[in-house]
C-alpha cells in the first residue's frame, strides 16, 4: 500500500481524542469513518470538531467556506462492520488493555489484511497490541497530543513486529496531516509520558508535603522553566485518572520506584477529583 491508496481513514473511538483526530483527517482532505457504541457520543463528537473548526476559522486557518466541506467528510457509524472501507484505521479507545484488545481484535477480522492499524495509546505496549491481531507487521503506534487539532507532534512508534514499510507510510501519512512525526522505539510511556509523568508526580509530592501551593508550583516552573503551562494545570487537563494510569504502566513496565503514583493524585481519583472532566483536580474548574 502507498500513501497515494489511502483515502479513508476509520476512527475507533469519538471521544477527546478520537473526535480530534477525526478532525485532523478530514481537514487533511480525507474520508474519515468514525466509530463508537453510542450515538450520543457520535453527536457530541461531530458538535465538538464544528466548534473546533470554527476556533480555527476565527483565527484565519480555515476559510469559512470549507467547513461543510470538512464536517460532510466524517460519516459517524455504531456498526463496527462499517469500516470494512477504511484503507488505514486509527484506534482512540480508553487506556484501559482490555477495551483496546476487544476493540482491536475486532477491527482486525474486518479491515482488508493491508490495512495498516495505528493505536493513539499514550502508554501501552505497542508490541503487546500488536500481538493481538493477524498482521503484526502492520501494525504502529501512532500517539497524538491533546487538543490534537492544535498540537503539531505525533510520537510513532515501532513495535518490534512493525514492518519497515508500514512504519516508514505512517510517518509520511503525519506529515500529510500538517504534524510532525518523531519515530520512537516502544518502552513503557515511550519518550513523552516517560519524561512528563515523573514530573506531573513530583510536582504533586510538592503539595503533598507542603512545599507549596499548586499554583506556586506552576507558576516556578512556568516563570523558571518557561513551560507554557504548569505541570499540575496539565494534570487537570490531561485528567488524574489518566496520569495514575500511565504512571501505573510505567511503574509495572520499568519496575522502577521513581515511577509510583503519589498517594495526593490516587486520593483526588478516588475523590473524583478528576480534573477539567469533572470540574475540579488541583484546581477548581467550575
Amino acid at each position: 500500500m502507498t500513501l497515494a491508496d489511502i483515502q479513508t481513514i476509520a476512527v475507533l473511538g469519538a471521544g477527546t481524542m478520537g473526535n480530534g483526530i477525526a478532525h485532523v483527517f478530514a481537514r487533511a482532505g480525507y474520508k474519515v469513518i468514525l466509530r463508537d457504541l453510542d450515538q450520543s457520543f457520535l453527536e457530541r463528537a461531530l458538535d465538538t470538531v464544528g466548534k473546533n473548526l470554527d476556533r480555527e476559522i476565527k483565527k484565519g486557518k480555515l476559510p469559512e467556506s470549507e467547513k461543510p466541506a470538512v464536517l460532510s467528510r466524517i460519516k459517524t457509524v455504531i456498526e463496527i462492520a462499517a469500516i470494512a472501507a477504511a484503507d488505514f484505521a486509527v484506534e482512540a479507545v480508553p487506556e484501559k488493555l482490555e477495551i483496546k484488545s476487544a476493540v482491536l481484535t475486532e477491527a482486525d477480522k474486518i479491515l482488508r489484511p493491508e490495512v495498516i492499524i495505528a493505536s493513539n495509546t499514550s502508554s501501552i505496549s505497542i508490541t503487546t497490541l500488536a500481538a493481538l491481531t493477524s498482521r503484526p507487521d502492520r501494525f504502529v503506534g501512532m500517539h497524538f497530543m491533546n487538543p490534537v487539532p492544535v498540537m503539531t507532534l505525533v510520537e510513532v512508534i515501532r513495535a518490534l513486529q512493525t514492518s519497515d514499510a508500514a512504519f516508514n507510510l505512517t510517518m509520511e501519512l503525519s506529515k500529510r496531516l500538517g504534524k510532525t512525526p518523531v519515530a520512537v522505539n516502544d518502552a513503557p510511556g515511550f519518550v513523552s509520558n516517560r519524561v512528563l509523568m515523573p514530573l506531573i508526580n513530583e510536582a504533586a509530592y510538592c503539595v503533598m508535603e507542603g512545599v507549596a501551593t499548586p499554583e506556586a508550583v506552576d507558576a516556578v516552573m512556568k516563570l523558571g522553566m518557561n513551560h507554557p503551562m504548569g505541570p499540575l494545570e496539565l494534570a487537570d487537563f490531561i485528567g488524574l485518572d489518566v496520569c495514575v494510569d500511565i504512571l501505573h504502566i510505567l511503574y509495572e513496565g520499568l519496575g522502577d520506584p521513581k515511577y509510583r503514583a503519589c498517594p495526593l493524585l490516587k486520593k483526588y481519583v478516588a475523590a473524583g477529583w478528576l480534573g477539567r472532566k469533572t470540574g475540579r483536580g488541583f484546581y477548581s474548574h467550575s
